[in-house]
């Protein structure tokens, strides 16, 4: 039987080790997107603090949400790696404390100027690698629950903590590439619809000049004749779920419907709401009781099935709306996401400006992590969320060593995952942006 080690001496004098050696990959291809410089040259504000650039600050909060780490508090590792320093070319790492000072006193000369950006480098990601036949966006609203004292905090609809103060944050995804397109921090007591309109204006403004045919998808939040009436007024399809309404339920019974799967069924009936302007198209699903529905859609239980109803101005065949409609669940999984890997659920600070621009650069972090995945790691890497992600590649233990006066990063002999290191240098050194 081997025996371990008994007279082994531990010493802490290791200079050149790290264990975010992927990092290096994000580095290069932030490097290739000029991102610094953009930054440097798009959020000029005049500071007090010229220890760190306005780059290197945001840089420096950008790369903590994609690596996974949660709080600001725990960029304190960083801050004593001088690898990690090294790799990413920030010459230190801030204090925590000095992170959450440039986002408080920065915040309402920042958020305007960083939204500009991420729309730039947005117009120019959206083509690649190829031009999408068809645009389809998802909306959506979630619920952050708050603890403490934070500007803008409020009670409203809060499931999972009824009572609670929160914000209810508004978002917009396209659901092909599931790039973030736009949205708002907004207090907890806001309905989900609430600011839609504006939200669309900005979403219509990105879109690419004749950029057709276009499909919005949404939830109940959004069943609202004036949501209908700006989507119609831009000639653009959409599928939005009914709010089980008595007069809608009570149509239900009349439907004819057609067997389209076991125990599922659809049919179709027109209706005008009160307020709206004109009938509409309703497409009901029907379940046998027994069948478990695995889309989050508006359920209404009636004797021995459950009832799922859609509003639309598609004129596909009602089992086709259903499908189509489906796709929308993938943004369920980014807010899901967003909350567990990156720090959406992490509030910093208790003013709600800094709050802001502390939400759109972390949507900037997703989309950036999200534009990595799809241009620069090979087709199975794609969809891997950001905690495998980190798991698999930027989680590496390297050292930094230096021979023939030249830098080199040494990775583990046995490391898996080196063809995706090789795919993704490759890819980045190709890359045109």
């Amino acid at each position: 039987m081997r025996i371990g080690p008994r007279n082994l001496r531990i010493s802490f004098c290791a200079e050149r080790f790290t264990r975010f050696a992927g990092v290096y990959l994000l580095h290069c291809f932030l490097r290739r997107l000029d991102l610094k410089r953009r930054l440097q040259r798009e959020l000029r504000l005049a500071r007090r603090n010229t220890r760190y650039s306005v780059a290197e600050e945001l840089l420096a909060l950008l790369y903590p949400m994609m690596l996974g780490i949660q709080r600001i508090e725990a960029t304190h590792l960083l801050q004593h790696n001088g690898v990690f320093q090294y790799l990413t070319a920030l010459p230190t790492y801030p204090d925590p404390t000095t992170l959450r000072r440039f986002l408080i006193r920065q915040a309402p000369r920042l958020t305007g100027r960083l939204r500009r950006l991420h729309d730039q480098l947005l117009g120019r990601m959206m083509r690649k690698p190829t031009r999408p036949a068809r645009w389809i966006f998802d909306l959506d609203s979630t619920v952050l629950v708050l603890y403490g004292h934070q500007q803008g905090a409020a009670v409203g609809y809060n499931p999972a903590k009824p009572g609670r103060r929160s914000y209810h944050p508004l978002l917009c995804f396209e659901g092909m590439r599931k790039d973030f397109w736009q949205g708002e921090l907004r207090p907890g007591d806001r309905h989900s619809g609430f600011g839609t309109e504006a939200l669309l204006a900005a979403v219509f403004a990105k879109m690419p000049p004749q950029a057709r045919p276009v499909l919005f998808r949404a939830d109940k939040g959004f069943f609202s004749h004036v949501i209908v009436e700006t989507l119609e007024a831009k000639r653009v399809d959409f599928i939005i779920v009914a709010r089980l309404t008595r007069p809608i339920q009570r149509r239900l019974s009349g439907v004819k419907y057609r067997r389209i799967g076991a125990g599922i069924e659809a049919g179709e009936f027109r209706y005008q709401p009160y307020g709206w302007p004109r009938p509409y198209r309703f497409v009901v699903i029907r379940r046998a009781l027994a069948e478990e529905p695995s889309e989050q859609l508006t359920v209404l239980t009636v004797g021995r099935h459950t009832y799922q109803v859609l509003v639309t101005n598609l004129r596909c065949a009602p089992a086709t709306v259903w499908h189509r409609y489906n796709g929308r669940a993938a943004v369920e999984l980014i807010i899901k996401e967003l909350k567990a890997d990156y720090p959406l659920a992490k509030i910093p600070t208790g003013h709600f400006a800094a709050n802001e621009a502390y939400f759109h650069l972390l949507l900037l972090a997703y989309n950036l992590v999200n534009w990595f995945k799809r241009l620069c790691l090979p087709p199975a890497y794609q969809s891997l969320t950001l905690k495998t992600l980190v798991a698999t590649l930027l989680m590496m233990p390297g050292e930094l060593v230096y021979s023939g006066n030249r830098p080199v990063l040494k990775l583990p002999a046995n490391a898996p995952h080196q063809h995706a290191w090789s795919y993704a240098l490759r890819k980045i050194e190709h890359l045109k942006v």
